[in-house]
């Protein structure tokens, strides 16, 4: 619940004035997660809005970048034909390129990128994969931002390919 709640934060506040982003968090928490205490709420909102006040997340957030992004297609690996279908919290695309970011609500996060969950890793490398196909050409970087400390953590090519290799695509 607190994850789909933050999500949802994510997703709408970075279009919401900086002034009116605590009363709106605080809302759209309640209507999600209403059976938690005002108290659990509030910390919720302060982790969202700790995130979306962080200037290292300036780019994620700003005009252009598109929230919840479906994504749906089929990458060619050593075993053959893969489907991949998903959504990505994050997409920022421009001139440097595609800068795919999902959210992470763990506590503690990692410290490391190689200490996160071989699933998020695999799941990351296969929206790399897609994407690259989508966007032939351009550098595609993978990120993911850490709620509960506002960090984000890029995912190095090598980490991914590994992953990507070990989940058997």
């Amino acid at each position: 619940m607190r994850g789909r709640a933050l999500h949802k934060v994510l997703e709408l506040l970075p279009d919401v004035p900086a002034a009116e982003r605590a009363e709106a968090a605080d809302r759209l928490i309640a209507r999600h997660a209403p059976n938690v205490d005002a108290e659990e709420r509030g910390r919720w909102r302060d982790e969202a809005l700790a995130v979306l006040a962080a200037p290292e997340f300036a780019a994620a957030f700003a005009p252009g970048s598109r929230a919840e992004v479906a994504i749906a297609g089929t990458i060619m690996t050593a075993a053959g034909p893969v489907v991949v279908n998903g959504q990505i919290d994050r997409l920022v695309v421009d001139a440097a390129g595609v800068f795919i970011i999902d959210y992470k609500t763990n506590r503690p996060p990692p410290a490391r990128a190689e200490d996160a969950g071989a699933h998020y890793l695999a799941q990351m490398a296969a929206y790399r994969a897609l994407l690259r196909t989508l966007y032939p050409g351009r550098t595609v970087r993978t990120a993911l931002l850490w709620t509960f400390e506002p960090r984000l953590m890029a995912l190095p090519d090598a980490l991914l390919n590994h992953a990507f290799a070990r989940a058997g695509l």
